[in-house]
């Protein structure tokens, strides 16, 4: 028997991958919120949950994207978890929350073992 799965989707609107995860939702007609990082980034608590769900804050910095370079993080010395409550767009997208579970980027895999 499955279980109602609690789907929501972090990323932008910009983003290919999270596009990709919402179309993946959307064609096995499974309902998800949809949470654009342009407008709102996550909780201390959501950040915490997935932070334990995905191994570690590292795992959610995008240390490739352009908000990372433009604000020098290689740089300098940071709190991690701060620049990423204040600074959403720092975040790798998407990131898939199904309750205590979550991935970051696109993991269609892991999404079907969610069912």
């Amino acid at each position: 028997m499955a279980f109602a799965m609690n789907i929501q989707i972090f990323g932008t609107k910009k983003c290919q991958d999270t596009r990709k995860a919402e179309r993946y939702f959307k064609e096995r007609k499974i309902a998800f919120q949809f949470v654009d990082l342009t407008v709102r980034g996550l909780s201390k608590g959501e950040l915490e949950k997935v932070r334990v769900a995905v191994g570690g804050f590292d795992n959610l910095i995008n240390k490739t994207g352009k908000e990372y370079e433009k604000r020098n993080l290689k740089y300098l010395v940071h709190d991690v978890e701060e620049q990423l409550l204040n600074q959403p767009l720092l975040l790798k997208t998407p990131i898939v929350r199904n309750g205590a579970r979550a991935t970051v980027g696109y993991c269609p895999e892991v999404w079907a073992s969610w069912s």
